[in-house]
């Protein structure tokens, strides 16, 4: 049997000061490391691109934007297993070989990285952990399945990812990958990872603008998934 291909999709908007660090510390197993560079004033790209990665440009702002990109570039790469991760550096690159173990000894199609459990302190706000708290009540109250978090850090089989159709391009993105793969009968785990606080100011934790949209996104995504087929 051969061995598994592995790709990064890293999203990032005006990450200059951690995306090098980022790049860096992804294990030397992975095939293909994508940044997506969603329409950055800084060098973001430059960055990531002198450190070895694919820099694709995507102008329209959006999480969801920026994935669909990376998504649409590996398409036809031989990739088996695509891992998504930040680009300021609080998620640790390094555990990435943790998510893609507990995939294959538990035979599952998506694994989340639950941030929950061992986040340095001050590294997730006040309204990430209610958010989260709300979040996974909703999708254990609708769907019948427990997550403790959203994280953004998580690995999925590359064929499932595609099946799902995913079609948000902003905050609702994490929610309905985890909604859309149990209405479709994925294998779903997650296992506890390190959170360190973020080089530089989150775009939507980080603003009182940006955390109310993404709250209003995420509920009106579980509601919205919950009455779909």
């Amino acid at each position: 049997m051969r061995e598994q291909e592995i790709a990064v999709i890293i999203p990032a908007f005006n990450e200059q000061e951690s995306i090098a660090l980022v790049v860096r510390d992804v294990p030397e197993t992975v095939k293909h490391i994508v940044v997506v560079d969603n329409n950055s004033t800084d060098k973001t790209g430059d960055y990531a691109e002198k450190e070895g990665a694919v820099v694709l440009k995507e102008s329209r702002k959006g999480y969801g934007w920026a994935c669909l990109k990376g998504i649409d570039y590996l398409r036809d790469k031989d990739v088996d297993i695509v891992v998504f991760m930040d680009g300021d550096y609080s998620d640790y690159p390094e555990e990435l070989s943790m998510l893609i173990s507990n995939m294959q000894k538990e035979d599952l199609d998506l694994v989340i990285g639950s941030r929950v459990l061992h986040a340095e302190k001050g590294a997730l706000t006040p309204q990430q952990i209610f958010g989260n708290k709300l979040a996974t009540f909703l999708i254990r109250l609708f769907y019948g399945k427990r997550f403790t978090d959203l994280g953004p850090f998580r690995a999925i089989k590359l064929q499932h990812l595609i099946s799902l159709n995913m079609q948000d391009k902003t905050y609702g993105w994490t929610i309905e990958m985890q909604i859309k793969a149990i209405k479709n009968g994925l294998k779903c785990g997650e296992i506890p990872v390190r959170y360190r606080k973020r080089i530089g100011y989150s775009k939507v934790s980080g603003t009182v603008k940006g955390t109310i949209f993404a709250g209003i996104k995420i509920i009106f995504t579980i509601l919205k998934l919950r009455f779909t087929k």
